[in-house]
């Protein structure tokens, strides 16, 4: 399958001469004649790479650069500067908005297509989704060391083993190590004024946690606790930090991530304010499904009342009333503490 390439270039000539050389090289061309124009046809057809002059009316190639790196769904895309000047501190700027290479007119045809080709190649590794587990973070991790040759990463991983119910870490605590879950589950939790419970959100295997307080460069902003046996390899704050600065598309899958995960909490949020008690125990269950036992049906959630509670953002008492509710209306069946679904579908329907 054709690769598809954006040229963003307001010189007519260079832009056609460009495009031709690419199509002959078996590339789908898509062009823009200005920065302005170029975003657009980015953030629609989500090309495989982009080729942007820096000298345009409307917006600049740095302009471009940073409304695309703004936007998850394009941030990864790797980047190429042309340029009719290589002042150092033009590169300097571009890279530091992220661009992956800079190429200078008039430039060789050949070292194009190589500056292509190895930009493609390298956006491979990290557009494949690591497998969800020890394993998979170590291919991970070591894709990432060969791309920036960032051995201490890897190298520093240290596992360690929590205790059903040992915290983590707690709000307010300074963020020394991003967590990866290899095992277990995990809920992050706030406390307001009279000690109530809320919890944020339950993390599973081959999640990370902790990322958003280091990207942001604060305290932890909520506590996180194991919700059973649960074993956590730790990465080093600033080897974490180190790979993210110098590597865009490693950062550009963070970036995805933290995007994911703020979605998520917003509509939560929206859920508590407006949603009913039944709506959202409903809810809750159904993501308790999905982190617990993915899209296995008839498989018993563990899961506490007083923790169900926390995620409802209600009392243990109403949460407890509203499961009765389900049960004589076949949608769960309890037994103990365990909670098997029986109709996701009925539940998804509740308001």
């Amino acid at each position: 399958m054709k690769k598809t390439i954006l040229l963003i270039e307001d010189n007519v000539e260079v832009r056609e001469n460009t495009a031709e050389i690419l199509e002959l090289s078996n590339y789908k061309v898509l062009t823009a004649e200005n920065g302005k124009i170029g975003v657009e046809v980015a953030k629609k057809s989500k090309p495989d790479l982009i080729i942007c002059d820096i000298m345009m009316p409307e917006m600049d190639g740095y302009g471009v650069l940073f409304m695309l790196g703004k936007d998850p769904e394009t941030s990864g895309i790797p980047f190429i500067f042309l340029t009719a000047k290589a002042e150092k501190s033009d590169i300097r700027r571009g890279m530091e908005l992220g661009a992956d290479d800079y190429l200078t007119k008039p430039f060789d045809e050949m070292a194009l297509l190589n500056a292509i080709e190895i930009r493609l190649k390298k956006n491979e590794i990290f557009k494949k989704a690591f497998r969800k587990n020890e394993d998979g973070l170590t291919e991970f991790l070591n894709d990432a060391r060969g791309v920036e040759e960032l051995q201490k990463l890897s190298e520093s991983r240290k596992n360690r083993t929590f205790k059903k119910k040992d915290i983590i870490f707690h709000e307010g605590d300074f963020p020394y190590n991003l967590y990866f879950i290899v095992k277990g589950k995990v809920k992050n939790f706030k406390m307001n004024r009279d000690g109530k419970e809320y919890i944020t959100g339950v993390s599973k295997e081959g999640d990370f946690i902790g990322y958003m307080d280091i990207l942001e460069n604060t305290d932890f902003t909520e506590s996180a606790e194991a919700m059973e046996d649960t074993e956590i390899q730790t990465i080093v704050r600033q080897d974490f930090l180190s790979l993210i600065y110098s590597n865009r598309d490693v950062a550009a899958k963070f970036i995805k991530m933290l995007s994911g995960d703020l979605k998520e909490r917003e509509e939560r949020m929206l859920n508590l304010a407006y949603n009913s008690v039944r709506k959202r125990t409903a809810d809750a269950l159904l993501m308790l499904q999905k982190r617990y036992n993915g899209e296995e049906t008839g498989k018993a959630l563990p899961v506490s009342r007083e923790d169900l509670a926390g995620i409802v953002g209600t009392s243990t008492e109403s949460v407890i009333r509203t499961l009765s509710d389900f049960k004589e209306e076949k949608l769960i069946i309890i037994e103990g503490r365990n909670i098997t679904l029986l109709s996701s579908d009925k539940l998804k329907k509740i308001w």
